[in-house]
C-alpha cells in the first residue's frame, strides 16, 4: 500500500508553505524506505517552485538533499538494510543502460533521468521532494552517510557537496602548476561556494575567494580560503588578470562573464555551477585569448557522489547551517535569496510531528 506522510507543499509560485500529506508509492522490490532526518534548502528549490526556471508542477513539495535512516528495503534489495545512515540527492531514477548511465553519469542519461522533485517518473506521476517524513526511492539512488558526518550537516552535501566537488576534481584543483599549488578563486560564498573553498582547500588547492565585499572574510578564512578580494575594488579586475588557473563560478545572478574570463590565465578554466535566470553576454575572444576553457557542471553520478561523501568525512568537511523547523520555510526562503543564510538552512523534519496537516 501506498505510504502517507507529512509533507511541506505549495500549491501555486506565489502561495505560502503548508502542512499536508502526500502519498509515498507502494515499495517496489527494488525500492528502500527513508525516515528523513534533515532536509536541506537549495537555491534551486526557490528557483523551481517559483516557476524561475518555467512552469512547475503544482501542488509541488521540493527537497532533493535528504538524509535519514533506512526504515524498510524491498525484497530485491541487498546493499541497504533497515538502520542503515543514507541520502538521496537530486536523482531518484535513470535508464541505468545508456552510455552515460553505464559510465556512472546519470545526471546526464541520454533517456532522461529522473529528478527527485517535478519530474515525471516511470509510473507517469510527478516526483515529490523530501521536504517530508518518509521518502521511497530505487535502491540505485541511495548513498552511504559516513558516520563523521551529522544528518543536518550531511543534507546539504547531496547538491551542494556534489555541486562543488564534482568539477573541482575534474579540472584537477589538487594538482600542481609548474611546481606549486593550483590557484583556485571560488566566486561567491553562500551554499555553493562555502562547500567549494573547503573541498578545494582539503584538496590542496590555493584558495581565493571573490565576494562583493569583505563582509565574509573571516568566514572564509575559517573555511581554509588564502585570502579574500572585493570585486567592487575599484581596481579588482585590473590587478588580478590572469592570476587563477581555475574559477569556481557559483553566482546565480547576471554578472560580467568577460571580465572574470580574462582573471584566469593562460588554458585556465571557468567552471560554472551557478544557475541564474537571466541569459548571459559572452564575447568568444574571451576565450581564444589565452585559449581559456568555460565549462558547465551539472552535480554528479551516484558513484562521484559517494566519492565525495567519503571524501568529506576524511577530511572533517560539512556543511555549515542552519537548522530550521517547518513553520519557517517561507521566512527562510527569503533570507536565502537575500543571502543572509550562513550558509545553507535544513529543516528539521522532527518538527512535522507537532504541525497539523492540512
Amino acid at each position: 500500500m501506498p505510504i502517507t506522510v507529512k509533507a511541506l507543499q505549495k500549491t501555486g509560485p506565489d502561495q505560502p508553505f503548508r502542512v499536508t500529506t502526500i502519498e509515498r508509492r507502494d515499495p517496489r522490490p527494488d525500492d528502500v524506505v527513508i525516515d528523513i532526518e534533515a532536509a536541506g534548502i537549495c537555491h534551486s528549490d526557490i528557483h523551481t517552485i517559483r516557476n524561475e526556471w518555467g512552469e512547475a508542477h503544482f501542488p509541488l513539495t521540493v527537497g532533493h538533499e535528504i538524509a535519514g535512516t533506512v526504515a524498510a528495503v524491498g525484497s530485491d534489495v541487498t546493499d541497504w538494510k533497515v538502520g542503515d545512515r543514507v541520502g538521496v540527492g537530486c536523482l531518484v531514477n535513470s535508464c541505468g543502460t545508456c552510455e552515460e548511465c553505464l559510465a556512472d553519469q546519470e545526471q546526464n542519461c541520454l533517456t532522461g533521468n529522473v529528478g527527485t522533485y517535478n519530474a515525471e517518473d516511470v509510473d507517469g506521476t510527478i516526483t515529490q521532494g523530501g521536504y517530508a517524513e518518509k521518502v521511497v526511492v530505487n535502491e540505485r539512488f541511495v548513498l552511504r552517510i559516513p558516520d563523521e558526518i551529522p544528518f543536518d550537516q550531511a543534507a546539504p552535501l547531496l547538491c551542494a557537496g556534489i555541486t562543488t566537488y564534482s568539477p573541482l576534481r575534474r579540472w584537477g584543483a589538487g594538482e600542481q602548476v609548474s611546481g606549486r599549488a593550483k590557484r583556485v578563486a571560488v566566486l561567491g560564498l553562500g551554499g555553493l561556494g562555502h562547500m567549494g573553498v573547503q573541498i578545494a582547500a582539503a584538496m590542496g588547492a590555493e584558495v581565493t575567494v571573490l565576494t562583493r565585499t569583505l563582509r565574509k572574510e573571516e568566514d572564509a578564512l575559517a573555511l581554509g580560503a588564502t585570502r579574500v578580494l572585493a570585486t567592487s575594488d575599484e581596481n579588482f579586475f585590473r590587478d588580478h588578470r590572469g592570476g587563477f588557473d581555475l574559477i569556481l563560478n557559483t553566482i546565480s545572478a547576471d554578472i560580467p562573464v568577460d571580465r572574470y574570463l580574462r582573471l584566469l590565465a593562460p588554458r585556465g578554466v571557468m567552471a560554472v555551477v551557478g544557475l541564474p535566470p537571466e541569459k548571459q553576454a559572452l564575447s568568444f575572444g574571451s576565450l581564444i585569448g589565452g585559449g581559456k576553457v568555460l565549462a558547465g557542471s551539472n552535480i554528479g553520478g551516484i558513484a562521484e557522489t559517494q566519492e565525495m561523501l567519503d571524501f568529506c568525512a576524511e577530511h572533517g568537511i560539512a556543511a555549515k547551517i542552519e537548522t530550521i523547523s517547518v513553520d519557517e520555510a517561507d521566512a527562510t526562503y527569503e533570507r536565502v535569496v537575500a543571502g543572509d543564510v550562513r550558509f545553507r538552512a535544513v529543516i528539521d523534519t522532527a518538527t512535522f510531528a507537532g504541525a497539523t496537516a492540512e
